[in-house]
């Protein structure tokens, strides 16, 4: 069993920032990919940002260039550097990874949420 705790969510003014952190704990082998989805209420969950084992990462169009996401490898943990945050990322950002568990053996895991607020 694999757990993801994510934290670092709270309240913000636009323009500030706040940094995300999710932690993988369990039975781990690797990691394939780590990253954050967003959603607010009413709107479909979307994907903020992923980085692979390789370190290739994805972006959102709506967070390019404010958002950077990293990872640290020994501690199996993802970061998400938010600047610049604006109202409209207000949401609950959910941490997923793809696992694998033992060899040949992958499986997709969600944290808890935390919730992102920017006030304007």
């Amino acid at each position: 069993q694999v757990q993801l705790a994510e934290s670092g969510g709270g309240l913000v003014q636009a323009g500030g920032s706040l940094r995300l952190s999710c932690a993988a704990s369990g039975s781990i082998f690797s990691i394939d990919k780590m990253g954050w989805y967003r959603q607010a209420p009413g709107d479909q969950r979307e994907l903020v940002a992923m980085v692979t084992s390789g370190d290739s990462t994805n972006y959102a169009d709506s967070v390019k260039g404010r958002f950077t996401i990293s990872r640290d490898n020994a501690e199996n943990t993802a970061y998400l550097q938010m600047n610049g945050l604006k109202p409209d990322d207000t949401a609950v950002y959910y941490c997923y990874a793809v696992v694998t568990t033992t060899p040949g053996r992958k499986f997709q895991y969600w944290g808890q949420g935390t919730l992102v607020t920017v006030s304007s």
